[in-house]
């Protein structure tokens, strides 16, 4: 049985989390030449590689993600340790890393995460902007909350409500309509366009709900939008459609791998709740409309 100790454990953790030996180095307040002796050590006593040597610093394979997740874990028993010998209940603690849209990291999530930081002593959440989709199965993200039909097979989760769009433009404005590109052609949305609207009637556009926005509220044509970016704007009004855009399920995963992970599991479990709590701003229906 190998024989570690917290004091070693916690330099492959801070290198995971830092993404480099420098910055591992800086955080740890020790030299460069200490956190490579310590990592070759711990690579050489369990008989094989944690980290992938990159040219841009030190990543984790999709084999290891348990082990970095282990030793995540492994920090928060230690630091539990110490509460509860003075008493203090055991709190949600740790680096949480989380990825969403745009739309959601500047519309919706800040204000929960706030609450749930705030909530949650030692609990430190990182939030990643994206509308494309990060490769949980490399520890990019541990959460992510996204829109999407179905989710891959790689992802565990929850649906936590729905996510509704529609048409949007500026008083007085008729056309033409806005394209959705980059990662936003595949959506939802983008389908709808392509079925209800004629080709020739889409000029421009963009990769980003919130440029759409902006380019609709300048006049430059109609843009779908989630109803949680248009309907709070008063440069803009809704431009009824026929047939009308779907809600699209909001999902709130991890990788499969992870899945079970008591503190990943619960702040899940917080962000559904939270993102249900919503629901009359993402579903753009008062609760009065049920």
């Amino acid at each position: 049985m190998h024989k570690d100790n917290w004091d070693d454990l916690r330099y492959a953790l801070a290198v995971a989390e830092a993404g480099s030996v420098s910055a591992a180095a800086r955080a740890l307040g020790v030299n460069h030449a200490t956190v490579l002796r310590r990592i070759a050590a711990f690579e050489a006593r369990h008989g094989g590689e944690l980290f992938e040597r990159t040219a841009t610093g030190y990543a984790i394979g999709p084999q290891r993600i348990r082990v970095i997740e282990t030793l995540r874990e492994v920090a928060v028993a230690v630091n539990a340790v110490a509460r509860l010998m003075q008493g203090d209940e055991a709190k949600l603690t740790g680096v949480i890393r989380i990825t969403s849209t745009d739309t959601l990291c500047q519309a919706i999530l800040p204000a929960i995460l706030a609450r749930l930081q705030s909530q949650a002593e030692g609990l430190r959440i990182e939030l990643t902007s994206t509308n494309s989709h990060l490769d949980l199965g490399r520890l990019h993200a541990d959460i992510t909350v996204r829109p999407s039909m179905k989710l891959p097979d790689d992802l565990t989760g929850e649906q936590a409500g729905v996510l509704a769009f529609a048409a949007f433009a500026r008083p007085g404005c008729s056309g033409p309509w806005l394209g959705l590109s980059g990662p936003l052609a595949r959506s939802r949305a983008a389908e709808w366009l392509a079925g209800a609207v004629p080709k020739e009637a889409v000029q421009g556009g963009a990769d980003s709900f919130q440029v759409l926005r902006e380019l609709s509220a300048s006049g430059a044509g109609v843009a779908i939008l989630p109803v949680c970016l248009g309907d709070g704007d008063p440069r803009l009004v809704r431009i009824d459609t026929t047939p009308p855009i779907p809600d699209v399920p909001l999902w709130v995963a991890s990788h499969a791998d992870l899945a079970d992970v008591p503190r990943l599991r619960g702040m899940r479990r917080r962000l559904a709740e939270a993102l249900l709590a919503e629901a009359p701003r993402l579903s753009g229906r008062s609760a009065q409309d049920g």
